[in-house]
């Protein structure tokens, strides 16, 4: 009980102190209002732009009814696009390329010759552009420039990029794919010309089918003429020769056109998924250039400059007070 009340006697005798120097505090707090508010005139104002894109299900025509049927090209992405977009957004070859495109090093006073430039250039392009998720799965792009056109322009640049840049991580993995099954394609095809063209030699000097070769013999022997009897004994010797490797090529023959059959569905979605620049995106929102300043808010700069300096100039009193306590005791 004694606590408490040597409590509310100590905060007490604090707002006594206050109200004893308001004069002093309420003149240095609006001196420092004062200052803060003329500082924002000088501070540079900065214009943001925005631009909204949804992320699509899918990046690719599919082939496959089992794979057409999970995902469309006409669907919205779900959360897991959506990760994969932010962490696109958020790399280095979208960095690096509006970098380059809108000058940002000399745009953001960065000497080329400063040890640690990248450095300065990363914390510079993290404070002007972010990249966030929507509660309604979209990715929202912020872009903040003293120039309220360059902000629009480079808001809108990489909402193109994302295309751009994740067209060339799907190719550096489907090129190689493509090229393995464009090879493998080519030697079946090859293999088939061979089979083709050693089955129409033989098919010009008389082997023909089993079924075929059955009615050869039926034919000897119902040739009146020693002419017909000695063309198709002829006949039947060279299927008695050739017979065999024309049958072991007919079904040679057969099985790769089926295996070229089955492959080609494979070799079209490769072929597809190598050569075509495909949109990963919905465009929401693209940016426009902002009529208003974002920042600085003078309002919110001179509110924060005065409660900070009445929380110092309190504090600095106190302390004071307690000093000159101190030195009486002692």
């Amino acid at each position: 009980m004694e606590q408490q009340l040597d409590t509310i006697i100590q905060k007490e005798n604090i707002v006594q102190f206050i109200w004893k120097k308001r004069k002093l505090i309420g003149l240095v707090t609006l001196t420092g209002a004062f200052c803060s508010l003329v500082i924002s005139f000088f501070i540079p104002p900065q214009y943001l732009s925005t631009a909204i894109v949804f992320p699509s299900a899918t990046s690719s025509v599919s082939f496959s009814e089992q794979r057409n049927a999970s995902s469309s090209s006409m669907d919205f992405g779900a959360e897991e696009q959506a990760e994969q977009m932010l962490q696109i957004l958020q790399s280095a070859q979208i960095r690096d390329r509006i970098v380059k495109e809108f000058g940002l090093i000399k745009h953001y006073d960065i000497k080329e010759t400063e040890q640690y430039k990248y450095y300065k250039l990363c914390e510079e392009y993290e404070a002007h552009f972010s990249f966030t998720r929507t509660r309604y799965g979209s990715i929202q792009i912020d872009v903040l420039d003293e120039d309220a056109s360059k902000a629009a322009a480079m808001a809108n640049k990489i909402v193109y990029l994302i295309d751009t840049v994740k067209n060339e991580m799907i190719k550096a993995r489907t090129v190689p794919a493509y090229e393995i099954n464009r090879r493998e394609k080519e030697i079946i095809e090859q293999d088939i010309k061979i089979i083709l063209d050693r089955l129409d030699t033989l098919s010009k000097i008389g082997v023909v089918t089993a079924e075929a070769r059955g009615r050869l013999f039926q034919a000897y022997n119902e040739a009146k003429g020693k002419e017909d009897k000695r063309f198709f004994r002829n006949q039947i010797d060279v299927n008695i020769k050739y017979g065999a490797e024309f049958e072991g090529l007919s079904i040679m023959r057969n099985d790769k056109m089926a295996k070229i059959a089955e492959f080609e569905t494979a070799y079209n979605q490769a072929e597809s998924d190598a050569n075509a620049n495909f949109s990963h995106k919905f465009i929401v929102e693209l940016a426009v250039k902002a009529d208003k300043k974002e920042k600085p808010k003078k309002s919110v700069i001179v509110l924060i400059s005065s409660l900070s300096t009445l929380l110092f100039m309190i504090f600095l009193l106190l302390l004071k007070e307690r000093i000159q306590e101190l030195r009486k005791v002692s």
